[in-house]
């Protein structure tokens, strides 16, 4: 079968490989449609980060190279002995977490913080840019009839934002800022529009992505338009609640932290490549909080249930599907050229 494998750093390949089987505790899937990530993209250009490139990870004992692709939707062809989940036939997103079950942070049930916790699509094991892919039967959520095969590939991305505005301190009624409206950050709009934020400011620099932002109901600043600190200081009578940094880029943190009001969050939800440099003081003279998230735990189904009452649509959000075959040319590197886009659908055939 066709399956898009990372192998260094701007090095994907797109190979034959055996088609996996449905092991002990597995469960099989033809693959329906796969997102690229944001993450996906930062193994491309800068990784490895996440992916085990000469030492084989922990918990999958693999290292490149590996199949990637985590946001990802299909129907289950085959389940494994044991498997009493799900069935053939059903339709399903997977939650790629892997954890190991005994650290503390496990051991408290926050599995995404596990000391050797890895992505499925990242770590090993087999991903969703591939035509089949066979995961532990945990990681499956069964779709409702009412969402999409393209909806549950944007279970995963949206499952980023809900958790994120669930960890931070927002209240039903706070003003919030967005910085980088992506696909992340336009899934936490949505993310808040769904927790009761009042009202959602959204920087970003495209215009594109602006016009996304203002689709699902924020209020869109350009920061070529002058100061953003100033712009939201004034819009909203001395700063956000909360602001969400989104765009995992350095200055643009600094922003984020001083648009925020006496005792305000920042929230950091985007992967870094460089240092991001910023003066305590702006958080000290003010009692200001700075806190961030990883992945997310318990809210697959939340983010499923949201979706099916109309949250986080797909035909807002998707700008571009293409095939297994144009996943590098059309997918990577269009990711590359055409900054605009928000969300990449692959069509796994």
């Amino acid at each position: 079968m066709k399956a898009l494998r990372w192998y260094n750093q701007k090095d994907l390949r797109l190979d034959n490989i055996d088609e996996p089987i449905a092991r002990k505790g597995e469960v099989k899937i033809k693959v329906e449609w796969c997102g690229i990530c944001g993450s996906d993209l930062h193994e491309y250009t800068a990784g490895p980060i996440f992916i085990p490139a000469e030492t084989p990870h922990p918990l999958t004992g693999k290292k490149a190279p590996i199949v990637m692709g985590h946001e990802f939707s299909g129907q289950v062809i085959e389940v494994g002995e044991g498997v009493t989940k799900v069935q053939v036939g059903d339709r399903v997103a997977v939650e790629p977490i892997y954890s190991c079950g005994e650290c503390a942070a496990c051991k408290q049930g926050k599995y995404n913080l596990c000391e050797k916790m890895g992505f499925y699509g990242l770590a090993g094991g087999g991903g969703g840019f591939s035509e089949f892919t066979s995961v532990p039967e945990h990681m499956i959520h069964k779709l409702p009839e009412t969402v999409s095969y393209e909806q549950g590939a944007l279970v995963e991305p949206s499952a980023v934002a809900l958790h994120a505005v669930k960890q931070s301190k927002l209240k039903v009624g706070d003003e919030v800022a967005v910085f980088g409206t992506g696909p992340i950050g336009l899934l936490v709009i949505e993310a808040l529009k769904a927790a009761g934020a009042a009202k959602i400011y959204a920087v970003e620099l495209s215009e594109q992505r602006r016009q996304k932002a203002e689709e699902l109901g924020a209020i869109a600043i350009d920061p070529n338009d002058g100061d953003v600190v100033e712009q939201i200081q004034k819009l909203t009578n001395g700063g956000v609640d909360v602001a969400f940094e989104v765009t995992g880029v350095p200055p643009v943190l600094k922003q984020a932290i001083n648009s925020t009001k006496f005792n305000g969050e920042t929230m950091i939800v985007s992967i870094f490549e460089k240092e991001a440099p910023i003066h305590p003081q702006n958080l000290v003279l003010k009692e200001r909080t700075l806190t961030g998230i990883i992945g997310y735990r318990d809210v697959f189904p939340a983010v499923i249930s949201l979706m099916a009452q109309g949250y986080f649509p797909a035909d807002k959000l998707v700008t571009k599907r293409i095939t297994l075959d144009e996943v590098i040319d059309e997918g990577f590197e269009g990711l590359l050229k055409e900054r605009n886009h928000i969300k990449i659908l692959v069509k796994a055939e």
